[in-house]
């Protein structure tokens, strides 16, 4: 059965192993967990201030992940949501519950617009957010304060 946590550091090594396989060997991105601290310490760089990281869990098993970044200003950066192949689709819904509990979240913490980047490589993940409301804006027009990763080419934002 599936549930959404706010994650635990019991969660970690299910993060870890959902995140960087598809990354490395779905879209073969030249890209490790020595380049991604944040993932090494995600209570430390998510879970402060207004934002939060959480899990999608069938079972024990991790099979998605979510996380917000406040970045200020009631603002803050959709980053690390990944849903693991075989609970991937809309039948599944694990990618629109994981962005419902974040944008939820967004309401009750007073974060008024989401940002965030991915890559070109991304299509599925374009033609979702874009489903899910979020717009494409320029790199330029991001705020000073959003954390640009070298990997992302494409942005979007989502007004609440």
């Amino acid at each position: 059965m599936l549930s959404i946590s706010p994650y635990q550091p019991s969660h970690r090594n299910g993060v870890i192993r959902l995140i960087l396989p598809i990354q490395q060997h779905e879209f073969e991105l030249d890209i490790d967990i020595a380049r991604q601290p944040d993932l090494m310490d995600i209570a430390g760089y998510y879970q402060q201030n207004r934002g939060n990281f959480w899990v999608a869990l069938d079972g024990a098993s991790v099979v998605g992940s979510i996380s917000l970044l406040d970045i200020g200003n009631g603002q803050g950066a959709l980053r690390k949501m990944f849903v693991k192949a075989s609970h991937r689709g809309s039948d599944k819904a694990v990618a629109a519950t994981l962005l419902t509990t974040l944008i939820d979240w967004c309401h009750k913490k007073g974060i008024n617009e989401i940002f965030l980047g991915t890559t070109a490589q991304f299509l599925a993940a374009h033609r979702f957010y874009e489903k899910h409301n979020f717009q494409l804006v320029s790199k330029e027009s991001l705020p000073g304060a959003f954390p640009v990763m070298q990997v992302d080419s494409r942005f979007y934002r989502l007004s609440l």
